[in-house]
């Protein structure tokens, strides 16, 4: 009889359990949820908006076959001081945003919570600025307030 087959029988449930717990281990998903590497690395600590300080304003190179700079900001976070960098969208998003302004970012929604697209080592874009939609400014539906 060649190979080892899962146990059965009347009392086999405990072996079973344990026999399974061993090979989930090897799955991406369930390693980070037990050892909490999503809460331990994450400058967002698991959540999924944090607001934030402009500290400067930057510009990105894209990744080949692209050529453009991608405009960015370094975002210093309230909750924990950790420095991130965000992506500011849309046309003419980067006039809006100033320094010392507070900023509200999210993921960029890359795969796993990387980065997306052509902007290398960015995971994070800007939503709002001084408590007002981005997207609303870029659109001239609302003013951005002075702070």
């Amino acid at each position: 009889m060649p190979g080892k087959k899962a146990p059965n029988g009347l009392y086999a449930a405990r072996k079973l359990r344990r026999k399974r717990l061993k090979f989930r281990w090897s799955e991406r998903k369930f390693k980070i949820r037990m050892l909490g590497l999503k809460t331990k690395y994450d400058p967002l600590e698991g959540a999924p908006m944090a607001r934030g300080i402009v500290l400067e304003k930057v510009g990105v190179e894209a990744r080949q076959p692209n050529s453009a700079i991608r405009k960015c900001v370094r975002v210093q976070l309230v909750k924990n001081g950790r420095v991130v960098t965000a992506f500011v969208p849309g046309d003419g998003g980067l006039l809006v945003v100033d320094e010392h302004d507070e900023v509200l970012i999210e993921g960029i929604g890359g795969p796993r919570g990387r980065s997306m697209g052509d902007i290398p080592g960015v995971r994070y874009r800007v939503v709002t600025v001084n408590g007002v939609s981005l997207k609303a400014i870029l659109e001239g539906r609302k003013q951005k307030p002075q702070r």
